[in-house]
């Protein structure tokens, strides 16, 4: 990866959701401006908040695909990111934003 941009594995969602409240929502449902969970598989020299195995927030729409054996990724710029979630912090364990 070059310069600021950063490489990322979409996770797979289930077929199937719940809602909050227990309601079964289809995978045929298309929820709009849905953010997404994602792992970093690559980063460029110039990425200095993120690297290799970090969980990362991002939107999926208007992204760039390109597909690596057979794999799918997005390729977008490091700050086009949301949010970086970690397993522990200062104060306590858990998945943190």
């Amino acid at each position: 990866m070059l310069h600021d941009r950063v490489m990322i594995r979409l996770e797979q969602e289930a077929e199937e959701r719940r809602s909050g409240s227990g309601i079964v929502i289809p995978a045929t449902v298309k929820m709009a401006n849905r953010l997404a969970w994602g792992e970093v598989c690559g980063v460029g020299t110039n990425v200095r908040s993120v690297k290799v195995g970090d969980k990362v927030l991002f939107n999926p729409e208007e992204q760039f695909e390109v597909e690596v054996h057979a794999r799918v990724y997005l390729v977008m710029r490091e700050r086009d990111l949301h949010a970086v979630a970690t397993q522990e912090t200062d104060h306590g364990t858990g998945l943190y934003l």
